[in-house]
């Protein structure tokens, strides 16, 4: 049976739990020939199936990152894609391995702020994510920092207080000082005090309180 008759759409299923089940499988199996069907088949012509590919590769991403990594540069060029299912699946797939091949990542970053800041929450939520991680790597993290440090000056305040949580335990002494300013002037741009009270408390742990 080819992997693409294991997917969803080929089962005549409108869950994902195929989908789920054989990355499950591909991961378990470390099946390199299943994943390169699959990004081979991104480009089919069946949105259907295109959609299910992309969904099973970047769960594989999430438990082994190194069996999607090779294609970095496939999820890279599928940003380019009018299909939004498939540009959002592919910052997904890109922030999966994004501390597994931080080079090709970063290397892509200019087109990846493009497609952040045009794009879906989802993509956004991926792109500073992305951002996080890198601000990790020593010979990408100053560039990273000022990335990161851009979308808090200009995220949605829905989204702030997960970028701020998220980021917290990278934010390093040398970039710590602009961050703390940053969080404490959108403070009165909250309208939910919920919101407002998570971002509190990241600054407190920034803080050192």
């Amino acid at each position: 049976m080819s992997i693409i008759d294991k997917l969803a759409t080929s089962l005549n299923r409108r869950d994902e739990v195929p989908n789920q089940e054989l990355a499950k499988e591909l991961v378990e199996t470390e099946n390199k020939e299943a994943v390169a069907e699959l990004i081979q088949n991104l480009s089919n012509k069946n949105k259907d199936i295109q959609s299910d590919c992309i969904k099973v590769l970047y769960e594989i991403g999430e438990a082994k990152p190194q069996l999607i990594a090779p294609y970095a540069s496939n999820f890279v060029e599928l940003l380019d894609s009018r299909n939004n299912r498939l540009q959002w699946g592919a910052m997904t797939a890109l922030n999966t391995i994004a501390s597994a091949s931080p080079a090709t990542v970063f290397g892509a970053v200019a087109k990846l702020a493009a497609v952040a800041d045009k794009g879906s929450v989802i993509t956004r939520d991926n792109y500073v994510s992305i951002l996080t991680k890198l601000c990790s790597v020593a010979d990408y993290s100053n560039d990273a920092f000022d990335l990161l440090h851009e979308q808090f000056l200009i995220s949605p305040t829905n989204q702030l207080p997960m970028y701020a949580e998220n980021a917290a335990g990278v934010i390093d002494e040398a970039h710590k000082n602009v961050f703390i300013k940053t969080l404490i002037a959108r403070l009165s741009e909250f309208d939910k005090e919920s919101k407002r009270k998570r971002v509190e408390k990241v600054l407190k742990k920034l803080q050192g309180k």
